[in-house]
């Protein structure tokens, strides 16, 4: 699931890279919900992906909440990364696709965590 989710975001970027810079001053937000046994150990390494992406110059900020009045969604952990425009989650996804430390701790948060959506929202 999220090998085609990063095939899915790669190839959107290559396509709205394609089609101009009509997006190019929009905020960006990803948005990433997951199912955890473990909140503690994963706001952890969290926080490793967080230095990770700082030493690969990459500007976003990242948040995360925890569902409360959510129904059935309530205790979901919400991820969101926010990006200052298109140009910047695009050489975000570039740089965390090509640099091998962070695909290896990618891969290694699928041990503690289950993605349940995966979503892309632009700033109006």
């Amino acid at each position: 699931m999220l090998r085609r989710t990063t095939a899915l975001i790669a190839s959107a970027t290559l396509a709205l890279c394609l089609a101009g810079t009509a997006f190019a001053g929009t905020a960006w937000v990803r948005v990433i919900s997951v199912k955890t046994d473990n909140v503690s150990a994963y706001m952890q390494q969290l926080e490793t992906g967080k230095a990770m992406m700082k030493k690969l110059g990459i500007n976003s900020q990242l948040h995360i909440y925890k569902a409360a009045f959510a129904g059935e969604g309530a205790g979901t952990i919400v991820v969101t990364q926010e990006y200052p425009t298109w140009a910047a989650f695009a050489d975000a996804q570039a740089k965390t696709s090509a640099d091998a430390e962070f695909s290896a701790w990618l891969k290694g948060l699928d041990t503690i965590r289950t993605i349940t959506s995966d979503s892309l929202y632009r700033e109006l």
